[in-house]
């Protein structure tokens, strides 16, 4: 892996895989090595059987700061598109991931840090946090899914206001939006992701990897359809030992132990 791909660093706590943005002095703005890197790590997370659960967070005082603008420009358009495509590329892999994904977001997150955090399933941010799109402010406009994504999770009135004022807004406004799940003090980021990985930890990974399915079918089918694959996901998993598990140890009253299978 090359030096600029090492700038996200890969570290097993317990059931987590942490991936860690690691470029602080440019508040982690990422490269196209950067995002090859994290869809490297993804992958390995994925492979490790002990993993229930990726988180993604930055190193320093800020979360990510988006596309790093001398990557992304170049001399050609093929430049930009080229960084832009893999940008597509690692947050589908996010969003694809049958692991849940916490976006730990520890400091300011815009333009395509925003669209990083807006791939992962679970979001919590340092009361610090400043969130927004940013693109506006500079002339630019999302490139890495921002105006597909923003709208589905905070509806298309408040995206509008992202998206054409480039404000920053506290972590605070964006958990009343629905954007951001928890919001805790600094010092206690860490402390409260590792909370969340506990309670995904304890439940069954086969059962998490088909409802992120579900839910990303439900999206983008008509309605009947992805309701009956749901039908069809249930009937499937009553097959599975977690099923199995889950239903014996309600019975016995004790705490399931699931092996993803």
């Amino acid at each position: 892996m090359s030096a600029a791909e090492q700038q996200i660093l890969y570290e097993r706590r317990g059931a987590a895989a942490w991936l860690v943005l690691d470029r602080p002095a440019v508040l982690n703005s990422l490269t196209s090595a950067m995002l090859i890197g994290l869809r490297r790590h993804l992958a390995a997370a994925e492979a490790d059987p002990g993993v229930r659960c990726v988180v993604v967070t930055g190193a320093g005082r800020g979360f990510c700061a988006g596309v790093d603008l001398g990557d992304a420009r170049g001399n050609r358009e093929s430049d930009t598109r080229a960084v832009l495509e893999e940008l597509r590329d690692a947050l589908l892999a996010l969003e694809a991931s049958p692991l849940p994904v916490i976006a730990a977001v520890n400091g300011v997150a815009c333009a395509g840090g925003l669209e990083l955090l807006l791939a992962c399933d679970l979001v919590i941010a340092a009361e610090q946090a400043r969130i927004g799109d940013a693109h506006a402010n500079f002339g630019l406009i999302p490139g890495g899914g921002c105006s597909v994504r923003l709208p589905e999770r905070i509806g298309m009135a408040r995206a509008r206001r992202l998206l054409l004022t480039g404000e920053l807004l506290p972590a605070r406004t964006l958990e009343e939006w629905g954007l951001v799940g928890e919001v805790v003090p600094a010092e206690e980021l860490e402390a409260a992701a590792g909370r969340l990985v506990a309670l995904l930890a304890a439940k069954s990974p086969l059962a998490a990897a088909r409802v992120k399915r579900l839910m990303a079918q439900g999206r983008e089918l008509p309605r009947r359809e992805a309701l009956d694959r749901e039908i069809a996901a249930v009937v499937e998993h009553a097959g599975s030992a977690d099923m199995a598990e889950g239903l014996a140890a309600f019975a016995e009253k004790r705490a399931p132990s699931f092996t993803g299978t």
